[in-house]
C-alpha cells in the first residue's frame, strides 16, 4: 500500500505543478492547494512504511517525468531528444529503485526509556 501512496503523490504533484503555472481563478487556487496539500498527505502515509529518501527519489522523479510528458501532450511544449533520454533515465532509476527495495519496511523509531 506504500507504493502506491508514492504513486498517487506523483499524480498529484503534476496537477497542482501545472496549476501552479495556469491557474487563474480563485477556484483553480482552491484546487492547486488541495492538490499541495493531498500530494504531502500521501508522501507521509508513504513515508510511514518506506525510507523517506526512497519516497522523495520517486516523487520527485516520477512527478517530474509526467510533468514534463504533460507539458508536451497538453500544452504543446517543445520536447528534445536530449530530454526524452533523460526522462528515460528518471524511469529506468524509478523502476529500479523499486525492484531493489523491499516491499515495505517499519521505519518508526522506537524510543529508549
Amino acid at each position: 500500500m506504500a507504493w502506491l501512496y508514492v504513486l498517487f503523490a506523483a499524480i498529484v504533484e503534476v496537477f497542482w505543478v501545472i496549476g501552479l503555472r495556469y491557474s487563474t481563478s480563485i477556484w483553480e487556487w482552491t484546487g492547486t492547494i488541495i492538490m499541495i496539500v493531498l500530494s504531502f498527505v500521501f508522501i507521509i502515509k508513504a513515508c510511514e512504511k518506506l525510507p523517506a529518501g526512497t519516497v522523495y527519489a520517486i516523487f520527485t522523479g516520477s512527478g517530474a517525468a509526467g510533468i514534463v510528458i504533460i507539458d508536451y501532450f497538453i500544452f504543446n511544449s517543445d520536447l528534445s531528444w536530449g530530454q526524452v533520454f533523460f526522462i528515460g533515465l528518471i524511469i529506468i532509476g524509478v523502476i529500479g529503485i523499486k525492484l531493489t527495495s523491499s516491499d515495505e519496511q517499519d521505519v518508526s523509531v522506537e524510543k529508549e526509556t
